[in-house]
């Protein structure tokens, strides 16, 4: 019988929980494309001089939080702080909520188009955790959640869905705070410390760490491994598969 060690993950864990973007699916290269238009744009509309949107400042600043904290942070970074505006700003409006929604713009019309790409490797680990006797998870930043999941074709081998929806309904601070994973948690019945945490982003890693829980495997996609120890991850692969003995081909 399959068991968590056979799944790389220490006895007594009775759960997984994942992140979407970037763990489960290849969308985290579709937010970064998103955000760097919009804040390459953004700040040419302040200074055509400024230094453009990096993949430093989105795993930095942007990488695993609501949209409204990843304007924020990024613009805090460059010194800039704007009003919060309103859900109905038009797209061009200088407001956190305009940017946050001109960026889901861009997601959500690149989703449409091309759909939604999945890492294999993750999804046959999913199968064998759930082989395992595992509850299973997704804990997202994103307001999108159901629907990539319902795209990527998982939607079955996942047990509970907090996301940004969920997170704005129940009124849970995002990542790095551990608030949506203590909820993915308790919706599954396990305490954190029999439960692990998957992440990809420096904020993620740092909410696994700091929700207590048994475990967290950093997910490194684009060449951070340290930063995802620094943050507090207790292992680093660059796919899932690799807590199964494989290499993702």
């Amino acid at each position: 019988m399959a068991t968590p060690r056979s799944v790389g993950l220490p006895d007594g864990v009775r759960a997984c929980l994942f992140d979407l973007d970037g763990v489960l699916t290849r969308t985290a290269t579709v937010h970064m494309a998103a955000w760097k238009r919009t804040f390459d744009e953004f700040l040419r509309s302040r200074d055509p001089g400024a230094p453009e949107f990096s993949q430093e400042d989105y795993n930095e600043h942007v990488d695993g939080k609501p949209r409204a904290d990843g304007v924020r942070d990024f613009l805090a970074s460059r010194g800039i702080t704007l009003p919060e505006g309103g859900p109905g700003d038009p797209a061009d409006a200088a407001t956190v909520q305009a940017v946050a929604s001109r960026k889901n713009e861009l997601v959500l019309a690149e989703l449409d188009e091309h759909g939604v790409e999945v890492y294999e490797g993750s999804i046959r680990y999913l199968r064998a955790v759930r082989d395992a006797g595992l509850a299973t998870a997704v804990v997202t930043a994103s307001a999108n959640g159901e629907q990539v999941m319902r795209a990527g074709g998982f939607a079955d081998l996942i047990d509970v869905r907090i996301d940004g929806v969920v997170a704005t309904r129940d009124q849970l601070r995002g990542k790095p705070a551990p608030d949506t994973f203590l909820a993915g948690a308790r919706a599954l019945g396990v305490p954190p410390e029999e439960a692990v945490v998957f992440e990809d982003a420096l904020a993620g890693v740092a909410a696994g760490r700091a929700g207590g829980f048994a475990f967290v495997v950093g997910v490194d996609r684009v060449g951070h491994a340290g930063g995802l120890r620094e943050s507090g991850a207790d292992v680093v692969v660059q796919d899932l598969a690799e807590l199964l003995g494989e290499e993702d081909g």
